[in-house]
C-alpha cells in the first residue's frame, strides 16, 4: 500500500499544492484554516495547475483532495461580505468553469479524495473527477439554498447523472446534508474508507490508475462524457446566467449577511 511519504512536494502555490510519486500527482487544495474556501488566488491556482496537469503527459493520473480537515466547503462568502465586486458570471465562467471541463476534458484518471466536508464548490469540483471516494466522517452537500443562490459548477448536471432527479432535487432544494454511508449507497461516490485509511487508500488507487493502460482510461472517459456530458458547456452557461440572476436578489443579500452574522437568515422569497 502507497504511504503519504512516498509523494513528494513538487509544486507549493500556496493555496494549492502538488505532490508527485513517478507518474502519479497529488493536487491538494491548501487553506486548511477555511476548511479549503476557494478564495480568488486558490480558484486561480486550481485552474493553472489542472490546465498543466492536463498537458503534461508525465502525469497519468491525478488525485484531488484538501489539507487538513475539509474536503473544501465551498465558495468564501468572506471575501464577498468583505467587499468584493466581481459579479458571479464572471468568477464562474473565468475561474471555475475551466476547472470543471478541464478535468472532465483531462485524457486520464482523476480521483477525488474526500477527507472531510465537500459543500457547494467543493462538491462540484469532488464529482467532476471520475471517481469519488470519501472518509467515513465526511459528508456532502449543496450548501447554495442555504444563501438563497442556486447549483453551480456543474453540480446541476453532475449530481443528478450520479443519483437521479429526484434525490438531485432533494439535495438542491432542501439543502440535505449526505453523510459518506448514505452517498455510497446513493451511488454519488465509488468508496469510502476509515478516515485514516482513506489517503493511504486513495493513493494506492491512483497510483495503480497512474500505472494502467493510460489511453484505454482516456477512451472510456470520452465514451462516458459523449453520453452523459455532451451539453455541459449550455448547461454551465445556464447555471452562470441563473446564478448571476439570483445574485442580485434580496435574498442573496440576506444569506450572506446572516452568514457573517453567523445567525439564521430571514428569506423574504425573492
Amino acid at each position: 500500500m502507497t504511504t503519504a511519504t512516498e509523494f513528494e512536494p513538487d509544486r507549493d502555490l500556496d493555496a494549492v499544492r502538488v505532490f508527485r510519486r513517478g507518474p502519479a500527482a497529488k493536487l491538494e487544495l491548501n487553506r486548511p484554516d477555511s476548511l479549503n474556501a476557494w478564495n480568488q488566488a486558490l480558484g486561480l491556482a486550481l485552474r493553472d495547475t489542472v490546465r498543466e496537469l492536463a498537458q503534461d503527459d508525465s502525469v497519468r493520473a491525478v488525485l484531488i483532495t484538501g489539507a487538513g480537515r475539509a474536503f473544501s466547503s465551498g465558495a468564501d462568502l468572506r471575501e464577498r461580505a468583505s467587499g468584493d465586486r466581481t459579479d458571479i458570471y464572471t468568477i464562474l465562467t473565468e475561474r471555475y468553469h475551466p476547472i470543471i471541463t478541464g478535468i472532465r476534458s483531462m485524457p486520464k484518471p482523476v480521483v477525488a479524495a474526500v477527507n472531510g466536508v465537500a459543500a457547494g464548490i467543493g462538491l462540484s469540483l469532488a464529482l467532476a473527477c471520475d471517481l469519488v471516494v470519501g472518509a467515513q466522517s465526511a459528508y456532502f452537500v449543496l450548501a447554495f439554498v442555504n444563501i438563497g443562490l442556486v447549483p453551480d459548477g456543474g453540480s446541476s448536471l453532475l449530481v443528478p447523472t450520479r443519483i437521479g432527479f429526484a434525490r438531485a432535487t432533494e439535495l438542491a432544494m432542501l439543502g440535505s446534508r449526505l453523510s459518506s454511508e448514505q452517498a455510497l449507497e446513493w451511488g454519488l461516490i465509488n468508496r469510502v474508507w476509515p478516515d485514516a485509511d482513506v489517503m493511504p487508500q486513495a493513493e494506492a488507487l491512483v497510483w495503480q490508475l497512474a500505472n494502467g493502460p493510460t489511453g484505454s482510461y482516456a477512451g472510456t472517459k470520452r465514451q462516458l462524457n459523449a453520453w452523459l456530458y455532451s451539453r455541459m458547456d449550455d448547461q454551465l452557461e445556464l447555471e452562470a446566467q441563473i446564478q448571476q440572476e439570483r445574485s442580485r436578489s434580496a435574498d442573496v443579500a440576506e444569506g450572506i449577511a446572516a452568514f457573517a452574522a453567523k445567525r439564521p437568515p430571514a428569506f423574504t422569497g425573492d
